[in-house]
């Protein structure tokens, strides 16, 4: 293997560190000559819950994104381009000026943290400095509210109702079930999907651990629990398009990256509570919450401060990259 080649593996060690719904890992990746191809994997969509694969071109912004940072690290100069197919291609050329980035350290350490933060408000300062890295003159936006603003409370009345929705409707619930991990065992043997320890849950043997988590799939203790978390928290965050098209999900999530991995810097913890924009007849109601009328909300974050929490876990690079 000669250093180029070397390089471009870790840009997709790297690549594959970024956030996916439930842990799909919706990529595959192939290196080229002066390239790397970030190709979507639609075996792994999620028919219910993301059924236009807004999420799944989201998470791929987000892998396009690690990918560059780690490439400026090894001092490639990088440039994407995209298909109407939604084909990423990161074009990489060696270039002795560029600098490593400064958020490289962050991409190991960034987490997704489902459990209850520490009521510990976020500063306004911090937070502004934080959503910097999101410029609106690119088309996407970002909008933050303080736990106790009126739009705070709505955005919440709105998961609890996009909860209960969901939780309703068999299909989803079957689809979640199909990415639960639900032991120490079955999460090493798939190296994908939602982990017992990410839940808390302890590892138990499958025949108890399997109908103890699923007894929670309803919608009462899925908002139970929820209200608690959210309660804890100091802010939503909320990312909205101009348009509704897969180039401006990817760039959407590339941004999205950034401002975690930036989060992750300063110690403040997230997840994501997607609920009013996976339900279809929830979007206009938290558009009205913005106030914006041509803007499209996508992700919903929840941030404040919290101990680490278990790490998901994520396929090995000879699983994801396509070989000749």
């Amino acid at each position: 293997m000669n250093a180029q080649q070397n390089d471009y593996r870790k840009m997709i060690e790297y690549a594959i560190k970024a956030p996916s719904g439930h842990n799909t890992q919706p990529w595959k990746f192939k290196i080229n000559e002066n390239s790397i191809d970030i190709i979507p994997d639609f075996s792994k969509t999620l028919p219910v819950v993301d059924n236009d694969n807004r999420e799944l071109f989201i998470s791929l912004g987000c892998a396009a994104e690690n990918l560059c940072i780690t490439a400026s690290t090894r001092s490639y100069h990088t440039k994407m381009t995209v298909t109407e197919k939604g084909i990423i291609t990161i074009h990489l050329q060696k270039d002795s000026s560029i600098k490593p980035d400064v958020l490289f350290d962050e991409i190991e350490k960034r987490q997704t943290n489902r459990g209850v933060y520490n009521s510990e408000y976020i500063e306004d300062d911090l937070l502004k400095d934080c959503l910097s890295v999101v410029p609106s003159e690119n088309g996407i936006y970002a909008y933050c509210w303080k736990y106790g603003t009126p739009e705070f409370e709505k955005i919440r009345e709105l998961i609890v109702e996009g909860n209960t929705i969901q939780m309703d409707d068999t299909g989803f619930v079957e689809e979640l079930k199909s990415w639960m991990r639900f032991n120490k065992k079955h999460s090493l043997k798939k190296m994908d999907g939602l982990s017992y320890n990410v839940f808390g849950a302890p590892n138990l043997p499958m025949f108890i651990s399997k109908p103890a988590m699923g007894s929670y799939l309803n919608s009462k203790k899925q908002n139970k629990g929820d209200i608690k978390k959210i309660d804890s928290s100091s802010h939503f965050v909320i990312l909205a398009s101009k348009d509704n098209t897969i180039t401006e999900w990817i760039l959407l999530g590339r941004y999205m990256e950034r401002f975690l991995l930036k989060t992750t810097a300063v110690g403040i913890a997230h997840t994501y509570m997607n609920q009013p924009c996976e339900v279809a007849e929830l979007r206009p109601k938290l558009r009205e919450v913005l106030a914006i009328n041509k803007q499209h909300p996508q992700i919903v974050l929840r941030l404040g401060y919290a101990k680490q929490a278990a790490y998901s876990k994520r396929k090995n690079i000879k699983e994801v990259l396509i070989t000749e």
